[in-house]
């Protein structure tokens, strides 16, 4: 009777896709991809059969080498939110199909907006 935790990773995934592939530059997404290195997830509060969410999502502040973090909340119908998490994603350059720094022209277009 509830969203379980595999869902939940699942729509993170989902959300973290659709804004990148709705924000990079088109050569970006054709030169790079992302993986997972972390989730960090709190669950705050159920959503019931029939609830409608809402997912927002930005990049943060965070970045180390490959890595960058994501955030993102599910919001209920009531605005509260649901479930929050941060990731941990690395660049890798399909390329070499190795990891590389994020270069600053990547992670511009994310860095200080929210997306919904």
């Amino acid at each position: 009777g509830h969203v379980n935790n595999a869902v939940w990773v699942q729509w993170m995934e989902q959300v973290a896709v659709t804004h990148w592939r709705s924000v990079a530059d088109p050569a970006h997404q054709d030169d790079y991809f992302w993986v997972v290195v972390r989730h960090e997830v709190d669950y705050l509060r159920a959503v019931l059969p029939g609830e409608r969410i809402v997912a927002r999502t930005w990049a943060g502040e965070n970045l180390k080498g490959a890595k960058f973090d994501r955030h993102i909340e599910f919001l209920g119908e009531d605005g509260k939110a649901r479930v929050r998490s941060r990731t941990d994603w690395a660049i890798i350059d399909k390329a070499s199909g190795r990891p590389i720094r994020v270069p600053a022209d990547v992670i511009a277009p994310f860095v200080g907006e929210t997306a919904s």
